[in-house]
């Protein structure tokens, strides 16, 4: 069963390849997404990694912290979204 993995502190220099070969050590990845801002269209620093079960606990294990372009990863189980309160203008 596939496992998302939330990704954070990425440098704004890495692309999803970076992150595919850099997770790719560990299993096989499924997807890899990073987020863009609605407005801008630029990277907003994090995204998401789609890997099997038990290859996702191996990278997250080893990545959460390795430092990436001067910058330490945040790696972790991705958590499900909670619903935002609607606001009414």
């Amino acid at each position: 069963m596939p496992k998302s993995i939330y990704v954070g502190n990425i440098p704004f220099s890495a692309t999803e390849e970076d992150l595919h070969s850099m997770f790719g050590q560990y299993g096989e990845v499924l997807s890899v997404k990073f987020i863009n801002d609605r407005e801008t269209g630029r990277f907003r620093g994090f995204g998401f990694v789609e890997m099997d079960d038990s290859s996702a606990k191996q990278a997250i294990d080893a990545l959460n912290g390795k430092e990436v372009g001067g910058r330490a990863l945040r790696v972790n189980e991705a958590q499900e979204r909670q619903p935002r309160p609607r606001r009414d203008y």
